[in-house]
């Protein structure tokens, strides 16, 4: 009768004691996906937008590139994370550094970590090599409400980040009153002027309010690239199959989906270094708000 009585408790607590056993095993073996993206080698990519893009998110953009390269390559593990300008160089004071970066000008710090890669572009040229290669563009342009460029009338130019309107305009021959990138585009659309000096962003703005606008590139300067730096020697590889991803035709002719331009094609003529510091960005667009351009500003300024 005991053996019986014993019988039927350890039946009852049978299946506990099973369930118990299982989720020790669990909470102490873990398996699956949390295991394998512990045994990824992870590549930590930080983007930094200095200057206004044209819609979405380069981020994003970014993220689905490295998506694709994982599949590639396998055992890889691309981290895109986004900072500020100033985060950015908070950080590199800190001593903290990506394996990649993603930026555009104003953001110099990162440049003696920087290794030198197989491509060749003027912004991102150094007596070290080339140190920085765009990834995708955007354009300075001149827009009317009207066809007539030739007409008389005022321009506002548009301000927006670290980019340099006022040498565009320099080169452009043109002269107008300075405005923060939206009030700028507010304001012309209102009629308060009669051109707009914008960029791609304002292609996007008008695209998307569905307001028929007429525009002319500015082709003698651009500084609107966001370039891509490899800063990571052990992890080189997994960094020089992004890059590759990134520039693959692919990947390029998607660019319009954040309403930028693919890296080829371009027809701007001189750029800045991206390199440059705050302080000669500031100097250079004091220079051509006087009105100074052609062999002075040349001096200082790369041809493409």
């Amino acid at each position: 009768m005991k053996v019986k009585k014993a019988l039927s408790i350890a039946l009852r607590i049978l299946p506990f004691l099973l369930i118990a056993a299982i989720l020790c095993c669990l909470l102490l073996y873990p398996r699956g996906e949390t295991v394998s993206k512990e045994n990824k080698r992870v590549v930590r990519v930080w983007n930094v937008d200095t200057f206004e893009g044209g819609k979405g998110s380069r981020t994003a953009f970014l993220r689905n590139a490295a998506r694709i390269t994982e599949k590639k390559r396998g055992g890889v593990y691309y981290l895109i994370t986004s900072y500020t300008l100033d985060g950015a160089t908070a950080a590199f004071e800190k001593g903290e550094s990506p394996d990649m970066l993603s930026f555009g000008i104003g953001l110099s710090a990162y440049a003696e970590n920087s290794l030198p890669l197989s491509r060749k572009f003027a912004g991102g040229n150094t007596e070290s090599g080339c140190l920085a290669y765009p990834w995708c563009r955007g354009s300075y342009y001149l827009f009317s409400l009207s066809e007539d460029f030739s007409a008389s009338g005022e321009t506002v130019i548009s301000k927006g980040g670290n980019n340099l309107s006022e040498v565009a305009a320099a080169y452009a021959g043109i002269n107008g009153s300075f405005a923060e990138s939206t009030a700028a585009y507010v304001e012309f659309l209102n009629g308060h002027y009669r051109y707009l000096l914008g960029t791609q962003r304002d292609e996007c703005r008008f695209s998307a309010r569905g307001v028929t606008v007429y525009s002319q590139e500015l082709p003698e300067y651009c500084d609107l690239y966001q370039y891509i730096s490899v800063l990571s020697r052990e992890k080189r590889e997994d960094c020089d199959a992004f890059v590759d991803t990134l520039l693959s035709n692919d990947v390029q002719t998607t660019l319009s989906r954040i309403g930028m331009y693919p890296v080829n094609g371009g027809n701007a003529k001189r750029t800045v270094s991206v390199f440059s510091d705050r302080e000669s960005l500031r100097k250079l667009a004091e220079s051509a708000s006087g009105g100074i351009a052609g062999n002075f500003l040349d001096k200082y300024l790369k041809f493409i």
